[in-house]
């Protein structure tokens, strides 16, 4: 077998993958060392140290080439993550075991004809800038071309159930468990009381209306492109999953405790 060490240069040092990539060598196999996102193939399974926008990023590159990947936290909560920066030996021996593997969703946005696949979120937000008015947005969300409601607020989060406890936690929304075949909706700082997120089936097609308003959409965090009255823009469920190894596919909710209470 052929593992990939990926590592965050940034909060990770060369030798600590390097001690890593020794112990897989020492185990029987292969072990390739990357630095950089697009060097990410030909691998057989993918370690990823470094926080959870690392193991985000790493892990969409990987899902291009069907190479399940395991995450160590160099970062700080770790969501994405199955172990601590002490367990690399840990990670190695889980990779290279007949270990269960969870498939986890992602999310398309056709953004006039472009397409981008995203792990956490799709997010469309108020601009902001000098000389722009600062006033709430209203943006009319349509669910397999029946209207689901308007929200008027600074934007609206459109999530994974790997997302939900990133940014659209924070903005109120609900968690989901990974194998949920829900996707939801949460608005941010909604205007309105009875402005509350929504769950709705995965399997759903989302489109928007924006009037006059002029948004920013955002992927991951990416800023993908500008959104208004004259944007083609849908969401729908990507054909592509992402592959995580786990050790534990029962310890999520022990996980989630550990982590949220961290």
């Amino acid at each position: 077998m052929k593992l990939g060490v990926y590592y965050n240069v940034n909060q990770v040092e060369q030798t600590t993958a390097q001690n890593l990539a020794a112990e897989i060598e020492r185990k029987g196999s292969k072990a390739v060392l990357f630095t950089h996102l697009e060097e990410i193939s030909g691998v057989d399974r993918l370690i990823v140290l470094g926080g959870d926008g690392t193991v985000l990023r790493a892990a969409k590159r990987a899902s291009v080439y069907d190479v399940p990947v395991v995450g160590v936290n160099f970062g700080r909560l770790g969501f994405l993550t199955e172990f601590d920066r002490t367990e690399t030996n840990a990670a190695a021996e889980l990779a290279l075991s007949d270990c269960p593997v969870v498939h986890r969703s992602m999310l398309e946005a056709n953004l006039n004809g472009k397409k981008y696949d995203c792990l956490n979120e799709i997010s469309l937000h108020r601009p902001v800038g000098e000389g722009l008015e600062s006033r709430v947005m209203d943006i009319s969300v349509m669910i397999d071309g029946s209207r689901a409601g308007s929200f008027t607020a600074d934007g609206l989060i459109v999530a994974t159930p790997t997302g939900s406890t990133a940014y659209s936690l924070s903005a109120g929304g609900s968690i989901m468990t990974p194998d949920c075949q829900t996707f939801l909706l949460t608005p941010i700082s909604a205007f309105s009381l009875r402005s509350r997120p929504i769950a709705y089936p995965d399997h759903c097609t989302l489109s928007f209306d924006f009037s006059d308003e002029k948004l920013m959409l955002f992927g991951d965090g990416v800023y993908l492109g500008q959104a208004d009255g004259n944007t083609s823009l849908t969401v729908r469920r990507a054909e592509r999953t992402v592959a995580f190894l786990t050790a534990d596919p029962s310890g999520y909710f022990r996980r989630l405790t550990e982590k949220i209470n961290s």
